[in-house]
């Protein structure tokens, strides 16, 4: 399954929800949070599962998420009694500190999807899981905590204000050091929980040029996705991650030959010996298209 691309929409914005399918995502990332104000959540909530049950009717489509309220704001169960009938495909958990945080969601999508009559488990998690110092000590607890967990995706924003930061980046756009920390904890520990490593939002949705060099920079990396602001962002994200036909068919000639030669820890492909690192690599790239 693809998801190179995944895009924040106001929950509360009916046009914006429109408009958003049709802007190439993957996946929508639909904002009950950050972008909804507080007297206007229950409002949201509405609209957001009126958009879901239209939205699946659609042959096409992109998946559809839900990012919720976190757990410590004391509006996570009224968002998914809200959602949760109408069967998004995941649910975004913000603030979430770790493992923990996962297998609690799950309990209460579990409990949802059984009274709606959903398939156990069929609402998948995103966490994301750097919006807080805290969070930050919490990357080994996502092994194995969920069977639903989709993917863990970082951000810089909030994160700053936690740490009481003037800013988030260097001069050079690059960014500041607490923050590269975080960025490569959610590479690391999502490859060790073997889920999608999400890059986070740029914030700057003019500037396409930045965007494109650390999408880039990125997939460099190891990231397989990234979070969008603005529906002119999503081109650029799912260009630089899109796999070309080469690449394909250079890793499916790379499992054909060890395939070939089960037995092997080596292989010759077009005068290059190949090891099982190439392999995994291989492997891992097929799975993601």
């Amino acid at each position: 399954m693809t998801m190179r691309s995944l895009l924040f929409v106001p929950g509360d914005d009916e046009k914006k929800l429109a408009k958003a399918l049709t802007a190439g995502a993957d996946a929508l990332i639909v904002d009950l949070e950050d972008s909804v104000a507080a007297a206007a959540k229950s409002a949201a909530r509405a609209i957001v599962a009126a958009f879901l049950v239209e939205a699946r009717q659609l042959a096409i489509r992109p998946r559809l998420y839900v990012r919720v309220n976190p757990f410590a704001s004391g509006l996570t169960a009224a968002d998914l009694d809200a959602v949760v009938p109408a069967a998004p495909d995941g649910v975004a958990l913000p603030k979430c500190l770790g493992g923990a945080d996962v297998q609690r969601l799950g309990a209460n999508l579990a409990v949802r999807e059984a009274e709606h009559g959903l398939a156990d488990g069929s609402t998948r998690i995103i966490a994301i899981a750097t919006e807080s110092a805290r969070a930050l000590f919490g990357f080994a607890s996502y092994r194995g905590a969920s069977g639903r967990l989709e993917g863990l995706a970082w951000g810089g924003e909030d994160l700053s204000a936690d740490l009481g930061a003037e800013t988030n980046r260097l001069p050079d756009g690059a960014y500041a050091g607490p923050y590269a920390l975080a960025r490569t904890l959610t590479l690391v520990g999502a490859v060790a929980a073997e889920t999608r490593p999400i890059d986070a939002v740029a914030t700057n949705f003019r500037d396409l040029d930045g965007l494109r060099a650390e999408t880039l920079a990125a997939r460099r990396d190891g990231f397989v996705a990234k979070m969008a602001i603005h529906p002119a962002q999503v081109l650029v994200i799912n260009e630089v991650f899109s796999v070309s036909p080469e690449a394909i068919a250079r890793a499916r000639a790379i499992v054909a030959a060890f395939d070939a030669a089960p037995d092997a820890g080596v292989v010759a492909l077009d005068g290059e010996m190949l090891d099982l690192p190439h392999l995994k690599q291989a492997k891992r790239l097929l799975d993601s298209t």
